[in-house]
């Protein structure tokens, strides 16, 4: 039987100080996003009718391949934060919370690692 009173229980219970923090990188990364899906979006219209070595090209290009680095970094690390959220909001056993928010922080990094890599290999070595 628990004899303390509701405010007993709620106390430690408070905010962690940190969604806020989370909230805020969130919005950033989405403001970063909206540019680089501008210079993106019309891209992609225009590449499907490209061959490879016009796709090569125009990623070799300084400012599109800074541009897709850009996009690459913060679209990746925007998704995990939204996937975190979504975990935390809805997992409810703390093990598999963690357990799944760590798996999904290893597979976002690779993702992200591989598509960095595939890039600068089209940017350096054509």
């Amino acid at each position: 039987m628990n004899y303390r009173s509701p405010l007993a229980r709620a106390r430690g219970l408070g905010s962690a100080k940190q969604g806020t923090h989370d909230w805020w990188r969130q919005r950033v990364t989405s403001v970063a996003l909206i540019p680089l899906i501008f210079w993106l979006a019309p891209a992609l219209v225009a590449l499907p009718h490209a061959d490879y070595e016009q796709v090569v090209r125009w990623i070799a290009t300084p400012w599109n391949s800074i541009f897709m680095l850009s996009f690459i970094i913060v679209a990746f690390y925007h998704a995990m934060l939204g996937l975190q959220v979504v975990m935390e909001d809805y997992i409810h056993i703390e093990w598999l919370k963690m357990l799944g928010i760590l798996g999904m922080k290893l597979v976002f990094s690779f993702l992200a690692l591989a598509s960095i890599y595939a890039t600068l290999r089209i940017v350096f070595m054509g």
